[in-house]
């Protein structure tokens, strides 16, 4: 079987939005954690988000 190639998309965003997506993501966490769930999807995300910033 071929696997197809992924597509990658990019997102522009001005300084201000960025800040509204760490805040989102922040608030993601603290809702994983208090559920007792895995949070490394959020956490790689925080990453390469706060690189931008």
């Amino acid at each position: 079987m071929l696997w197809k190639k992924k597509e990658k998309h990019y997102l522009y965003l001005t300084y201000e939005e960025l800040r509204i997506v760490m805040a989102s993501l922040v608030h993601c966490k603290n809702k994983l954690i208090r559920e007792g769930r895995y949070t490394d999807c959020i956490d790689e995300m925080i990453v390469k988000v706060s690189r931008l910033m």
